[in-house]
């Protein structure tokens, strides 16, 4: 019996259907059937607050398990933009992982299924992760996600394939002008379901905003505060006459007062249905409602905060106005065992901070605010409600939309302190330029320069500028409500042509100098004298 051994293709044989296909299409393939995933999720999460979109999901995840050093310096390069570019990130490593299964989908069409599979089952696992979100439906949203994804890229190669084939069977060359019309009749049809999937979904979660119970709370006129504090920043020898520097209280307009916390998407708390918890090591636990915080006593107190993450001349600091209620009063009527030693808030998306009890009961004014500014807090800075405590970073006490007080002790840790950072968080003293700008070009003769300094719940009593390494010199400061908020300062100077290096330094009431060492702000904060350097003519 002969034996047939089978020869190769002659050269110039058509190609199969699939090597057909050209890769930039079945990239474009995997990009959409990519987005169409990413736009299901989004679409499931808009019906209810139970189901995560999966993109936040994934960058929770990011977020919980990026190290200490990683966020010191994302927050130092992108500063308050470091969330959309986490969320860029994430959509656009999704699409171009799209891209080279629709590449590799080519020759190997089971590659599509293994793949969205792991992409569902990334998905599920971190929607279902998020703190208040239905296992069931977090999971259900993630398969029927993927499940869509795999079916548009496997749709659209079939569609190439088809026309490839169609074109050997009538024995011409490959017609690249068939396949992209093939292709474009359905992948257009995928790009507006994936946008509009998108669009929806976000719409359905705008809707669910809870600014329209925060208006409400301020048009009717609620008394959060009991006896504002504008007449005592009114009757201050404040400086905000002077151009660029930084106005006594900072506006809540137009994002004036920085935010930095571990919340990619900003949590929308109903107040009629929001109840504070307080327990722990306590002898009286107990829940209080929106309405009967608001019922309690009201303080209001002009109180400095900064995060820890801040430079030295950074713009993480801001000086507001806080209304609420005392968080001793709160801490007296659970009634704190001796083994309570540690004051730790949760929030709504269970991250948590922890500081000394004794601090909350040392006669600053720490508070649990409802207001901010005269108004009820933003839904940015914490509505509808948070802890404010002076003198301390806000890594390890300024608990935003919080929904627990618990009494711990001092072995429990905060969200941040795993990740590298100090137990313990006083602020430090600063101080910093606002005018004239780094390398800016100014005139010479008479020029202010000016800026902001603070040392909460200690004051300043001194600020000094230095001028090419020479003497340091006094300003001029601006008054300020209590030692717990910056005040500002101004030092007129004689400006002579030239390029210069100014500086500036304070000192606390209780005599201490601010530190001239620079100490990066991991650990426990920024340490070093603001410099910068202009040109004069």
């Amino acid at each position: 019996m002969t034996k047939t051994i089978p020869t190769a293709a002659p050269r110039g044989a058509p190609p199969t259907p699939h090597d057909a296909i050209p890769a930039s299409l079945a990239a474009i393939a995997g990009v959409l059937g990519a987005a169409v995933a990413l736009a299901t999720g989004e679409l499931f999460s808009g019906f209810s607050r139970s189901i995560p979109s999966l993109v936040l999901a994934v960058g929770d995840v990011f977020v919980d398990n990026t190290p200490g050093d990683a966020t010191e310096t994302a927050i130092r390069t992108l500063g308050t933009n470091d969330k959309p570019f986490l969320l860029t990130t994430i959509v656009v490593a999704s699409l171009a992982l799209g891209a080279l299964v629709g590449v590799v989908a080519r020759r190997q069409r089971n590659k599509v299924a293994i793949s969205l599979a792991g992409f569902g089952l990334i998905g599920g696992w971190a929607a279902a992760r998020v703190p208040g979100a239905s296992t069931l439906w977090s999971w259900t949203s993630a398969v029927i996600s993927a499940a869509l994804g795999a079916l548009v890229i496997l749709g659209l190669l079939r569609a190439l394939d088809n026309a490839a084939a169609r074109a050997q069977r009538s024995r011409r060359a490959v017609s690249p002008a068939a396949s992209r019309r093939a292709f474009l009749t359905y992948s257009s049809g995928a790009a507006v379901v994936a946008l509009s999937a998108t669009g929806v979904g976000r719409a359905l979660r705008s809707s669910r905003s809870v600014s329209g119970a925060r208006e409400l709370i301020a048009a009717r006129g609620v008394d959060i505060v009991g006896s504002p504090a504008d007449a005592a920043v009114a009757q201050l020898s404040n400086l905000d006459s002077v151009a660029g520097l930084s106005s006594y209280i900072t506006p809540i307009a137009n994002n004036g007062f920085y935010r930095i916390d571990t919340a990619l998407e900003i949590p929308q708390v109903d107040p009629t249905t929001w109840k504070l918890k307080v327990g722990g090591l306590v002898d009286n636990p107990f829940e209080i409602t929106y309405d009967e915080i608001l019922a309690m006593p009201q303080e209001e107190h002009v109180i400095t905060l900064s995060c820890v993450s801040n430079e030295i001349g950074g713009p993480l600091v801001g000086n507001a106005v806080w209304g609420g209620v005392p968080l001793r009063a709160l801490l007296e009527r659970a009634k704190v065992r001796s083994t309570g030693v540690q004051v730790v808030g949760r929030s709504v998306d269970d991250f948590t901070a922890g500081f000394p009890t004794e601090i909350a009961l040392d006669g600053r004014h720490a508070m649990l605010a409802v207001a901010m500014n005269g108004q009820p807090l933003p839904l940015r800075h914490g509505f509808p409600a948070r802890l404010v405590v002076p003198g301390l970073y806000g890594y390890v006490s300024a608990v935003k939309w919080i929904k627990e007080i618990r009494l711990e002790s001092a072995d429990y840790d905060g969200y941040w302190i795993p990740r590298g950072w100090s137990k313990l968080g006083p602020m430090k003293t600063m101080s910093r330029i606002d005018v004239p700008r780094d390398r800016a070009r100014t005139a010479p003769g008479r020029t202010a320069v000016a800026g902001v300094a603070w040392s909460p719940t200690r004051g300043i009593a001194a600020v000094e500028v230095q001028v090419d390494g020479g003497a340091w010199m006094p300003a001029k400061l601006g008054g300020a409500v209590t030692a717990e908020t910056w005040l500002q300062w101004v030092y007129e100077w004689d400006a002579t042509p030239g390029k210069h290096v100014l500086r500036v330094r304070a000192t606390d009431k209780s005599g201490a100098l601010q530190s001239s060492s620079f100490v990066d702000p991991r650990p426990d904060g920024a340490e070093g004298f603001h410099e910068i350097t202009i040109t004069v003519g």
